[in-house]
């Protein structure tokens, strides 16, 4: 109870930017198994930005990095996730997000594809009793301050397959949500990182990524 009271506060602490609170930090989560969790460098940068400017949000300009296992994730309310390849929580990582993430933590996936094989099984470890279910289209979190009425907006294209969002949820509250076949995160990234990229995508990846913000601090 504890964790999800320090969760709430700062919650409520950054949706209340505008009377100056003051600045707090968004996560990169970094795991073991020898993945790229690192990988998309200027992604949160640049998403930090954009909320900073479109949703009025107070967060610092810098991301930070956080260990799966330690108690500094609790000081963050949003954690992002990516990678390419393997994925490995010991059994205290995965008892410690899974304290996280009942308390008040979100944490947001996004397969930079090759994550999907790996990932799944360590969030069964995280959770053994939940599943990833695909969110229906009219899910609050396409239609916060930015519109999606089709779900995730396609970055990158691999194997022809169609962008979905999944989500663990616990005791009706979405937790972990998981963007498959998106590529969200390489759509935050200095325009120009990847061959072929167009403004027109990029903004909307960034508004897909406000949209998580927005939905995480008023939920």
């Amino acid at each position: 109870m504890k964790v999800k009271r320090i969760l709430t506060v700062c919650m409520l602490v950054i949706a209340m930017s505008s009377f100056h609170a003051p600045a707090y930090k968004i996560a990169r989560l970094k795991y073991s198994g020898g993945g790229d969790w690192y990988g998309d460098r200027t992604a949160l940068p640049n998403l930090i930005k954009f909320c900073n400017e479109n949703l009025k949000t107070n967060f610092d300009d810098d991301d930070e990095v956080v260990e799966v296992g330690s108690a500094s994730l609790f000081n963050y309310p949003f954690t992002f996730m990516t990678g390419h390849g393997n994925v490995i929580f010991s059994d205290q990582e995965a008892r410690n997000l899974r304290k996280y993430l009942t308390g008040g933590g979100f944490l947001h996936i996004d397969d930079n594809y090759g994550l999907d094989q790996y990932i799944r099984p360590q969030m069964k470890k995280v959770f053994p009793e939940l599943d990833f279910v695909e969110l229906p289209l009219n899910h609050p979190i396409y239609h916060q301050k930015y519109d999606f009425p089709n779900g995730l907006p396609k970055i990158h294209e691999h194997d022809g397959k169609r962008a979905q969002g999944f989500g663990l949820i616990y005791n009706g509250r979405l937790v972990c949500f998981y963007t498959y076949e998106c590529d969200l995160g390489n759509g935050w990234e200095d325009f120009g990182t990847y061959a072929g990229d167009t403004q027109e995508a990029r903004q909307k990846a960034l508004k897909m990524g406000a949209n998580l913000i927005q939905y995480t601090f008023t939920r």
